[in-house]
This record gives C-alpha cells, sequence and structure tokens, in this order.
C-alpha cells in the first residue's frame, strides 16, 4: 500500500512541477514575455524545474510499475492504450510521457536539431501538461480526494493565470527593434 501512496504522490508533484514549468515558460519567453529576468537565472530556472518534473515522472512511473497493487507493465508506461489497467487514463498517462520523452530528447540534442526544429518539438510541452493532468484527473480511486484535487486545481489556476497575462502582453505592442530605432535617430 505505500507503493500505491507514493505513486499518487509522485504523480501529483509532478503534475504542480510541470504546471510551474508551464508557468514560467508563458511568463519569460518570447518578445512580448510579461515578465522579464536576466536570461542565466531564467533558463536555469526553467532547467531545473523541468529536470525535478522529470525526477518526480520517473518515480510515478516506476513506483507504479513496481507496485503489485495495479497490473502495470513498463510497456504500458510508454505504449498509449495498451494496459488491461484503465486503458483510457492509463493511455493518457503513456502519451505524456511519451511527450516528455521526446521534448527530454529533442533538448538534449538542440545544437544537432536547431533552434527552430527544436522549438517545432518543444511546443508539445503545451500539450504535455494538459493530458498528464487529466490522466491524473481520471485514473485512480482517490479522484475526488482534497489531497489530488487541491494541488491540482491551483495548478490548473496557475497555468491559466499565466495564459491570460501572456495573451494580454502578445497584444501590446512589440517593442522597437534596437536596430530600427538606431536608424530612425540617425536621420
Amino acid at each position: 500500500m505505500t507503493l500505491w501512496y507514493a505513486t499518487r504522490a509522485f504523480g501529483v508533484i509532478s503534475v504542480v512541477l510541470l504546471g510551474a514549468v508551464m508557468v514560467l515558460g508563458l511568463l519569460t519567453t518570447g518578445r512580448r514575455a510579461p515578465l522579464r529576468g536576466p536570461a542565466f537565472v531564467v533558463t536555469g530556472l526553467h532547467r531545473s524545474l523541468s529536470m525535478l518534473a522529470v525526477a518526480f515522472v520517473a518515480l510515478h512511473v516506476i513506483t507504479g510499475v513496481v507496485d503489485g497493487y495495479t497490473p502495470l507493465t513498463w510497456l504500458d508506461a510508454v505504449v498509449p492504450f495498451g494496459s488491461f489497467y484503465q486503458p483510457f487514463w492509463t493511455g493518457l498517462g503513456a502519451v505524456a510521457l511519451d511527450l516528455m520523452i521526446a521534448l527530454i530528447a529533442t533538448s538534449l540534442l538542440r545544437a544537432r536539431l536547431g533552434l527552430r526544429a527544436w522549438r517545432a518539438v518543444h511546443w508539445l510541452a503545451y500539450a504535455c501538461w494538459p493530458v498528464a493532468l487529466a490522466h491524473g484527473l481520471g485514473q485512480g480511486t482517490d479522484r475526488g480526494s482534497l489531497l489530488l484535487l487541491v494541488p491540482t486545481g491551483l495548478s490548473v489556476l496557475a497555468v491559466a493565470a499565466a495564459g491570460l497575462l501572456r495573451l494580454g502582453a502578445d497584444r501590446r505592442p512589440a517593442p522597437p527593434h534596437p536596430v530600427k530605432h538606431l536608424e530612425g535617430s540617425l536621420r
């Protein structure tokens, strides 16, 4: 029973961390980002939160498979919708894990892929979090528990607020391009 509780806890922590990564990404990237900070701090925090989320997802998967409470296999963790145990909800978890693996792989190969290809794949992050969220809310016998709903709800509110702030920032006029600004002052 301890592994079952650990699996649930690691899953909730993973969703909250993935939500924090989403919030940070929404608020700090792009030319019209609502928040600015030193790039090395923002990038370092984003990378650290992402790696922490990966660690907790790994713990979630490991404890879920090792625990004998559900008949999950290692294959069920990565092949969507093939599990005998709640195939739809487990399948969503596998989809989220597969998306995360793609994000990790392309981030490790970023220098070889180029920025444009990496960025195209990195948009999968916007699908990873809600799919993981749906997996967590749909699976398990305790899905109506406050211990699950409160942190998940706070994560949803934080991502929604960051998304709204980002949309508002995207509607502002773009800051002047430094070269164009200088050209105008030389005339």
